[in-house]
């Protein structure tokens, strides 16, 4: 059984429709890239996903239990982590304020995710509007990490980051993957994203429309929905 299971999903941003059907699976231990041109509606299924943009159709389950149109609390409460676009740390608390907010007992600890990623280790009393992009982005995936999610989601985790954070990043990615932890993973660098994942979904105009293993992703497949 699939730890998370979308079939049919639609939502809309008030009269204007944004998902008119999407499918997608994530198994235990699976890492799953939900791909497409930018628009296509990624972000707008993760938000469904997690209750912030509450779908009018299909069916959203996780671990057997329909969270379809549940409050996002009570959604992150069951077992699922966001890494949200764009970041989203709370600005005038410090880096340690921001992991313990949301912190849940399990692995992650504030010592195993200063171990994933060493910088914070050294800005912990500092607001976090002070740290750098890149430094942000690590507290924001650190932040989810310390709820001891069952799913990790990342929405386009690297973006506008420098080659030595995304590297970084990456680098995180891969071990979290070696751990066992179930991933969804949005992003726009092909090179990175499809080593790492297990199966991949394409969005085109708010709809699935190819779903397989990176190496059946064909040149005409990516051309016809991921080229520019």
């Amino acid at each position: 059984m699939s730890l998370l299971e979308v079939a049919s999903l639609e939502a809309s941003y008030g009269a204007s429709q944004a998902l008119f059907g999407v499918d997608l699976e994530v198994g235990e231990g699976e890492v799953v890239a939900l791909m497409g041109r930018n628009g296509m509606g990624k972000s707008t299924t993760i938000r469904a996903i997690f209750g912030l943009t509450p779908p009018f159709a299909g069916s959203i389950h996780f671990d057997g239990t329909d969270i379809c149109r549940q409050s996002p609390h009570v959604i992150a409460r069951k077992g699922l982590g966001l890494v949200p676009e764009g970041r989203r740390c709370f600005p005038n608390l410090t880096v340690t304020e921001n992991l313990l907010a949301a912190a849940r007992p399990g692995r992650w600890t504030l010592a195993r995710v200063e171990d994933l990623f060493p910088p914070l280790s050294q800005r912990r009393g500092q607001p976090a509007r002070t740290l750098s992009g890149g430094e942000q982005q690590m507290l924001a995936i650190s932040r989810a990490l310390m709820t001891n999610p069952r799913l990790l989601v990342l929405d386009e985790a690297t973006e506008g980051l420098a080659p030595v954070v995304r590297r970084d990043i990456w680098r995180s990615i891969h071990l979290l993957k070696a751990e066992g932890l179930s991933i969804l993973i949005v992003d726009k660098t092909l090179g990175e994203l499809l080593p790492v994942s297990d199966r991949c979904t394409i969005l085109e105009n708010g709809r699935s429309v190819w779903s397989g293993r990176p190496s059946e992703l064909g040149a005409d497949t990516s051309d016809r929905y991921l080229g520019v």
